[in-house]
């Protein structure tokens, strides 16, 4: 389906997964769930509960309007690293969206400490587009901020906390323009989806992609929020990581030829990972957009062994591959465990039938490519502004939308140099990029 062009210019009793509607999804019991242990130099729950009761007491009357920047600073009061539970963000946006007549969707994490949320506003027989973000931030532990990170402060033009370019920010400006949407009579709708544990592998969205992607209509376009400049980013990177295992056989460090070292075995394959990343690096394939241009192999951590006089029975490592749209990350996979299997396990059993190489999946998320004529990459250039289009060599959600045929790209407020740092910062002129996109946005899907 085309996308037409712009104009120019839970509580206990909720089931894991929600997918309710309409006034009888409003009606179910709010969940509310404190934030977690403190992180970073402040106390975050007195913070986020504080800013949560001051956004719930001034949306009890629908027609509260609130500013990108006010939105921002309750957005980043939640402690949301990744490791904290999101519910206390979510549920405050589910009621933010219920007080202008909007239902919500959740999907919750098997423990449900953490959810998803996925809102339409204007008709729901028709595609639309989709505004989508992440909840969740990587930590603070170790940096040196200048400033509270779970505050918003302005310095200059820049407004600095954890989470306002990666992106918090985006999200705030989408949320600020929800009174607008929700009085309008939308030719085509608007979805919301705001996601958990993006940061620690694109994990926590995928149960709202099944579900959204299986519908008999889905949005006709994805665009997700990541720090870009308010440039549109048409390509980014995917990431297979995996974990090697090896099972040797101990003996006495005098007598070595009677076991299998378990670390000398683990070396062989990472260094046979190093030739394939030495590989990648002087032959390609190579995609100019990316930097670096050509698919990436690395080796994170590895662990193994006992004591020097022992051989070691045991030792594993982790290690990624993050590969251009051209390249094929599987089959690498592949490659590494047939050099295993014929160039070291024979060796391997001949001393101890009971050595083993195993090779575990701990996380794949696709990659992401879309032409630089799609539809969606021309509304988006309309929409911000921006004549180009660029690739990131990072992963995203973005990939993962494509693949269930919900076509994406990236483009939100914010500069990827400055996510995940102290100090990370969005700048006024960004979020302001940001609102006339959206508005711009709110014009198409009147049009």
């Amino acid at each position: 389906m085309s996308i037409p062009p712009a104009p120019a210019g839970g509580g206990p009793d909720e089931p894991p997964v929600h997918h309710g509607r309409g006034a009888a999804a409003r009606r179910r019991k709010r969940q509310s769930t404190a934030v977690g242990a403190p992180v970073g130099p402040r106390v975050p729950v007195a913070n986020a509960l504080a800013a949560w009761l001051l956004l719930r007491h001034s949306i009890a009357m629908p027609g509260t309007r609130l500013s990108s920047r006010d939105l921002l600073a309750r957005l980043i009061a939640f402690d949301t690293t990744s490791r904290e539970s999101n519910l206390a963000l979510i549920d405050f946006v589910r009621d933010y969206l219920d007080g202008w007549g909007i239902a919500s969707d959740l999907y919750f994490d098997s423990d449900r400490r953490k959810a998803d949320l996925f809102a339409t506003i204007g008709p729901d027989d028709r595609g639309g587009l989709m505004l989508s973000g992440h909840t969740d931030t990587v930590p603070v532990d170790g940096q040196i901020w200048d400033t509270d990170p779970f505050a918003v402060t302005q310095r200059e033009q820049r407004l600095h906390a954890r989470g306002s370019a990666d992106m918090k920010g985006f999200i705030a400006v989408a949320l600020g323009r929800v009174p607008d949407f929700a009085v309008a009579r939308l030719k085509m709708p608007l979805h919301l989806a705001f996601s958990y544990d993006e940061e620690v592998g694109c994990t926590g969205v995928r149960d709202l992609i099944a579900d959204v992607g299986s519908r008999a209509v889905r949005p006709l376009g994805c665009v997700v929020g990541e720090p870009t400049l308010m440039t549109p980013v048409i390509a980014h990177k995917g990431k297979l990581t995996m974990r090697c295992e090896v099972q040797g056989h101990e003996a006495h460090s005098a007598l070595t030829h009677q076991g299998v070292n378990a670390v000398e075995i683990a070396a062989e394959i990472v260094a046979r990972l190093r030739s394939m990343a030495r590989q990648k690096r002087d032959h390609g394939p190579y995609d100019e957009g990316f930097v670096p241009r050509y698919t990436t192999i690395h080796v994170g951590s590895i662990r193994g062994g006992t004591a020097v006089n022992i051989v070691p029975r045991h030792c594993s490592f982790d290690f990624e591959i993050r590969a251009i749209p051209a390249d094929d990350a599987p089959a690498l996979a592949r490659e590494l465990r047939d050099y295993a299997r014929t160039a070291l396990l024979p060796e391997m059993r001949a001393v101890s039938a009971a050595s083993a190489i195993h090779f575990h999946e701990i996380n794949d998320t696709p990659g992401l490519s879309v032409a630089a004529d799609d539809p969606l990459v021309k509304l988006a250039q309309a929409l911000s502004g921006a004549n180009d289009t660029g690739k990131a060599s990072y992963t995203a959600e973005a990939g993962l939308f494509q693949a269930a045929a919900i076509p994406a790209i990236l483009c939100g407020p914010g500069s990827i140099e400055q996510a995940h740092k102290p100090n990370e910062f969005v700048s006024l002129d960004q979020i302001a990029r940001c609102e006339t996109f959206v508005q711009r946005l709110f014009e198409h899907l009147l049009a």
